[in-house]
């Protein structure tokens, strides 16, 4: 259900400065992926003087979920000029993505201070939320023309394998993830993906943290 942010404007006076947010993201194909991602919200949502994406900081998924080290990933993030967005996004692969990301934003909003931090995992891998939207990537690169999403894109393990089995070739997370994230229909992962409707929240909380104000948010067409 979208939600109206029903907050008045800044004015000229006390409008905070744009944001620039960094990612950290776990895959190779994800430093490509994920700004074309946030991107495409950020047209969605009309805020690109408030909000842009710098080259994300890539970290395995062991140091993702690792204290010392998720600090760290944190720390230097804060580094990058003009910071004043984390995003924290990786695979929850088999465990509970609810469980671990609470003890990840933990520790992140702990080292973020008074920036603004989110931590999403996806259920349980990006590509789930392409799963959701096979038909919006029909006849691109290499999608079969008649395949259909999965009626339960995050219930099982190998997201990756199952969108393969869609394709006339191979799945290259560095290849494709980026060229799919940048067509998927992201009013379909909305409906089929509780863990891009935690996405899109987080995001949501980024341009309230800037004073960009769509007059709701997700669009309300995403809910149709």
């Amino acid at each position: 259900m979208a939600r109206s942010l029903g907050k008045q404007a800044c004015s000229p006076i006390d409008k905070p400065p744009p944001m620039t947010i960094v990612p950290i993201v776990e895959g190779h194909g994800d430093v490509q992926a994920v700004p074309v991602l946030l991107r495409r919200l950020i047209g969605a949502a009309q805020a690109w003087e408030q909000l842009s994406i710098d080259t994300p900081i890539r970290r395995k998924r062991s140091q993702l979920v690792d204290q010392r080290q998720l600090i760290k990933s944190v720390r230097l993030a804060r580094l990058r000029k003009d910071c004043r967005g984390i995003l924290v996004i990786f695979d929850s692969d088999d465990d509970c993505p609810v469980e671990i990301a609470a003890q990840v934003r933990e520790w992140a909003l702990a080292e973020a201070g008074h920036l603004a931090c989110e931590v999403v995992l996806a259920n349980r891998e990006y590509e789930a939320w392409f799963l959701a939207a096979v038909e919006s990537l029909r006849g691109h690169h290499g999608v079969k023309d008649d395949a259909v999403s999965h009626p339960h894109p995050e219930s099982r393990r190998g997201a990756k394998g199952v969108l393969e089995a869609k394709m006339h070739i191979g799945y290259s997370e560095t290849r494709h993830q980026p060229a799919f994230s940048n067509v998927f229909s992201m009013s379909a992962a909305y409906a089929g993906c509780r863990s891009f409707r935690k996405l899109v929240a987080s995001f949501g909380r980024f341009m309230d943290a800037v004073g960009a104000t769509p007059p709701a948010w997700p669009p309300q067409t995403w809910g149709q």
